[in-house]
């Protein structure tokens, strides 16, 4: 991944924007990424959260942040508008959440937000921003996840988004190769918060969890030797290689099994 170019005052000119950056992957992603002297774009919704985020920063006075709601109709304008004039070199598509019920049970209003935030809003900012990232031989992050790899009874929706998020990543990587470098990353279980706010019970998959500081590692690695898919730490390798080898009719048992309400 290059450095950044800076100007006489070596102040950084190149902007990375984090999306959902008030908590998880993206408050971890702010902290990895500030030291290689990035100008960082911190997003969310949450205005208090944002400030934490960007106060454990070492140079919070070379930050700027933005709130926007990306499930809100104006959302995805506010969130362009404020990076109009930013010189972008990278975007790291991190917003995201789930909701854990029966589907039949569970707001059609949340579940469509799901589609919104998940899969709705990377995919329109990347083809907003694509033109600057390009001319900045810049890269893109989309954090996915391993529920995108098989369908997730009483998690549907959530599965559904992250499948076409890394399908549509890939795709991108191989349209946009030797322009603009790609990761998708594609992590299990990890202590983000996602549980909390999910509904999604502990069990057996929490010998699953890793920690968050190793997974934006991993895909910084990822990106440093120009993209790819990204699955990362042995834990969820391991996972990654049980739902590519059981029977999907089996996984989707044993899955309904530790997921119903």
């Amino acid at each position: 991944m290059p450095e950044p170019s800076t100007d006489s005052n070596q102040k950084t000119l190149k902007s990375i924007l984090i999306t959902g950056a008030s908590g998880g992957f993206g408050l971890e992603y702010a902290k990895q990424l500030e030291p290689m002297g990035y100008t960082l774009i911190l997003h969310g919704r949450d205005a208090a959260r944002l400030q934490l985020t960007l106060d454990s920063l070492k140079h919070p006075e070379r930050h700027s942040t933005i709130l926007a709601d990306l499930n809100a109709r104006d959302g995805l304008t506010s969130l362009l508008a404020g990076v109009a004039d930013a010189d972008l070199y990278g975007l790291v598509n991190n917003a995201g959440f789930g909701i854990w019920g029966s589907f039949e049970k569970t707001g059609i209003v949340p579940q469509i937000d799901v589609i919104k935030t998940d899969l709705k809003a990377p995919i329109a900012l990347a083809h907003a921003l694509l033109p600057r990232l390009r001319a900045n031989h810049g890269f893109i992050i989309n954090v996915s996840s391993l529920a995108g790899e098989s369908p997730l009874p009483y998690m549907s929706t959530y599965a559904a988004a992250k499948a076409a998020l890394s399908y549509w990543s890939e795709a991108l990587r191989i349209e946009m190769c030797g322009q603009i470098s790609i990761v998708t990353l594609a992590p299990g279980p990890s202590p983000t918060g996602f549980r909390d706010v999910s509904g999604m019970p502990m069990g057996p998959g929490s010998f699953f969890r890793a920690a968050s500081d190793m997974i934006v590692h991993a895909s910084l690695n990822t990106l440093k030797k120009g993209g790819g898919y990204c699955v990362p730490g042995w834990r969820h390798k391991l996972l990654y290689l049980m739902q590519r080898t059981t029977p999907r009719s089996l996984a989707l048992h044993l899955m309904a099994k530790h997921l119903r309400p």
